[in-house]
């Protein structure tokens, strides 16, 4: 899967799949965020082990891994994560991270169509998103394309500097999301979150 976005600055952008050749330019991505970016995330990315157990998820058929390419560098990374345990085959994961010069462009709203597209043809019924509650802005984007909050774990993880935090759980049936997330591109709210 490849394809050239042109974002709402008229900039253009290639979506692929992550590939194993990669490595490098993800890493050099991730490196990249500035360390309040990289708090929240579950991962320290910017260890190259952790990069490359990423590739092997996607190799292996666990992860589906998409990127988005400018001028030759990573600008951002989008994931849906499928459980490998029957109970849960129906259910994906979703994780985005977009660069800070990219973001309210549209890119974020873009790669999770793209996302969404592949978890229809993985049989994905639902969508779930995992995130730290001081990560405000990322739950009204969730919100707005239909994901509705089903839980708060207090203190139940820790951000990459140790602190505990608060973990909330949104999640969406992928048939409403497609309506919802239709419903928002038709007004223009994307143009204001992204």
């Amino acid at each position: 899967m490849q394809k050239h976005v042109k974002l709402k600055d008229q900039s253009e952008v290639l979506i692929r799949e992550m590939t194993r050749d990669d490595l490098a330019a993800s890493l050099a991505f991730f490196e990249s965020l500035s360390e309040e970016d990289r708090t929240y995330l579950r991962r320290d990315v910017t260890k190259r082990e952790v990069v490359e157990r990423r590739i092997r998820e996607v190799e292996a058929g666990t992860a589906i891994r998409l990127v988005a390419v400018a001028d030759g560098q990573i600008v951002a990374d989008g994931s849906l994560e499928i459980s490998s345990e029957e109970w849960k085959a129906h259910v994906g994961e979703l994780r985005l991270i977009i660069a800070r010069p990219y973001r309210r462009k549209g890119l974020g709203i873009r790669l999770a169509g793209e996302l969404f597209l592949l978890a229809s043809s993985a049989r994905v019924e639902e969508i779930v998103v995992r995130m730290m509650r001081p990560q405000k802005a990322a739950r009204s984007i969730f919100r707005k394309l239909g994901f509705r909050q089903e839980t708060v774990l207090p203190d139940y993880v820790k951000d990459l500097s140790g602190t505990r935090q608060d973990m909330i759980l949104m999640r969406c049936d992928l048939e409403a999301l497609w309506s919802e997330m239709e419903d928002f591109i038709a007004t223009g709210d994307w143009q204001r979150t992204q």
